[in-house]
């Protein structure tokens, strides 16, 4: 595999488990001292600051424009949280250093940028998932990455779609044949994607690529380390 630069976000639910997030930063780390990653472009989820922010509006009413940017600015809470535990990782909220930087691995924090030129959708439809993608876009890349604590999407019999398109995705949804499942953790596992992220693949033509983080397993490295995609577990969202 040639040497690249990639936007991943990390999730919440990773960034709030230590061993976990230590996990993930230590695959990316490899794969940079591997040469086999060039850059990588971190979007910080927002995590439990953002869900206390949505709670807020359940509970206030707050509106769209103010709950979406307070989510946001959760986004950048996290990154900071994030380069002070770990002294390797530098941050930055201006958009203009991520293309240039020098940094093998740099937190961008998404608030300034992404007030100053408000393209997005002031919505609880757009979350992290959306931003990380819109980022790349940004930046010319031709995939995202979500690294969750899920193994990707689920057809109704349980297994892993490891490709699949935003129309193939939308006709499963439509026909519930995703996983149909009663509680809201493991319909998380079905559908571990924003309502808007298939929207933007379409419209910006990028693929977007979901691993799973959690259990300290080596997902992430397999991945990039070029080993046979057969037997590995994640899903590849690409547009049409």
């Amino acid at each position: 595999m040639n040497r690249k630069s990639i936007v991943v976000k990390i999730g919440g639910s990773i960034l709030k488990h230590r061993k976990d997030l230590d996990s993930v930063l230590n695959q990316f780390r490899n794969l940079i001292e591997n040469k086999q990653l060039e850059t990588i472009i971190i979007i910080p989820g927002g995590g439990i600051f953002a869900n206390f922010v949505r709670h807020i509006d359940d509970t206030l009413n707050i509106g769209e424009d103010i709950s979406h940017w307070m989510a946001i600015y959760s986004m950048n809470f996290n990154g900071k949280i994030l380069s002070k535990r770990y002294s390797y990782l530098e941050k930055t909220e201006e958009f203009s250093e991520l293309k240039g930087t020098k940094e093998n691995m740099l937190i961008f924090l998404p608030f300034k940028y992404l007030y100053q030129i408000d393209e997005l959708t002031h919505s609880w439809d757009v979350t992290s998932d959306s931003i990380a993608l819109y980022i790349a876009y940004k930046l010319g890349y031709k995939e995202c990455y979500l690294i969750k604590d899920v193994d990707g999407i689920m057809d109704d019999k349980h297994q892993i779609l490891k490709e699949i398109s935003t129309k193939e995705y939308e006709l499963m949804k439509k026909d519930q044949k995703l996983a149909q499942i009663g509680n809201i953790n493991e319909l998380k596992k079905s559908k571990p994607i924003d309502p808007y992220l298939i929207t933007l693949i379409n419209q910006c033509k990028l693929s977007c690529i979901i691993l799973n983080g959690k259990n300290s397993e080596s997902r992430i490295l397999n991945y990039f380390s070029g080993s046979d995609k057969r037997t590995q577990i994640y899903t590849k969202i690409s547009f049409d």
